[in-house]
């Protein structure tokens, strides 16, 4: 996909404070508006000001029977999930909304964080080599059952065809892994992931977040740079793939989906996602084989 045809659109709703219906109105206003992406931050341990806050992955699955093109990436932090449980939950999104599942990769060291699940925090140096064993672990789990192993032979009683449901054998410094998920492939294969430049693992990612726009080039991803509402992005149109706006207030976003977002769509700078494609397609993206398919049939 050309950056030369304009920007996709990304949207960061922190859920602060937050009601389910205020929510709900808010990814609908977004998908109407022609958004490829909203990203649904989280903290285990909720600010002193922050009110019955529901935790990202939950806001992510409650808006995706009720959306239809939109993709929905709730931030998971790396260092205090089970990278099994993990796995399952986003493999289980991306069923629940029909192929428009992804994941913000969260890293949250802080002590409260580590407290609530009794872990520790971690020296800054083993943050990355972490981050990316959970990655590199949660891309192989979803690729442990192979596209068509789900067979659903009602003459011989057979659910799977258990040839093509791979153990994944992952065996790291930091934790050992057998698998295969007990989720199926989902619909799109792999779900998408998406994570900041600054994690040291742009090669594990589909969307690179960088700070610095100037900076894409440096990365063979596809890239997003995150912006206020009040900034004109129309200068970006070829220089990164997206934005993603950080609306400060319930009035920024609606100041977002009237004005800006129209704008850029009269301005021809916005690349609106087609219905009946999975994120990856909007995205541009291929849909990957499983490496375990590839490995059998070699």
């Amino acid at each position: 996909m050309s950056k030369e045809n304009g920007l996709l659109l990304a949207v960061e709703l922190d859920g602060r404070n937050e009601s389910p219906r205020a929510l709900k109105e808010a990814v609908t206003a977004a998908e109407r508006a022609g958004f490829t992406l909203v990203t649904f931050g989280d903290a285990l341990v909720p600010e002193a000001d922050e009110k019955n806050r529901i935790d990202a992955g939950t806001r992510a699955a409650f808006v995706s029977s009720t959306t239809s093109t939109i993709g929905l990436a709730p931030t998971v932090h790396t260092l205090t999930t089970e990278p099994f449980f993990l796995a399952t939950q986003l493999a289980s999104l991306d069923h629940t909304s029909h192929g428009r599942g992804a994941w913000v990769v969260g890293a949250d060291n802080r002590s409260a964080a580590h407290d609530a699940v009794g872990s520790t925090v971690r020296d800054a140096d083993a943050i990355t080599p972490e981050v990316r064993d959970v990655v590199d672990l949660a891309r192989r789990l979803w690729d442990s059952w192979e596209d068509d192993a789900v067979i659903r032979d009602t003459a011989t009683g057979r659910y799977l065809d258990p040839d093509k449901v791979h153990h994944v054998r992952f065996e790291g410094e930091f934790f050992d892994v057998v698998g295969p998920l007990i989720t199926p492939r989902s619909p799109q294969g792999q779900i998408v992931v998406i994570g900041r430049a600054d994690l040291g693992i742009t090669d594990l990612l589909d969307i690179v977040l960088v700070d610095d726009p100037t900076s894409a080039a440096e990365h063979d991803r596809l890239v997003f740079t995150d912006v206020s509402v009040t900034e004109d992005v129309s200068p970006l149109v070829g220089v990164v793939d997206g934005v993603r706006f950080t609306p400060a207030s319930a009035g920024e976003f609606g100041d977002l989906i009237d004005r800006v977002a129209p704008a850029l769509a009269e301005a021809g700078a916005l690349r609106r996602p087609e219905p009946g494609r999975t994120l990856r397609e909007n995205l541009g993206l291929d849909h990957p084989v499983s490496r375990y398919a590839v490995t059998a049939q070699n």
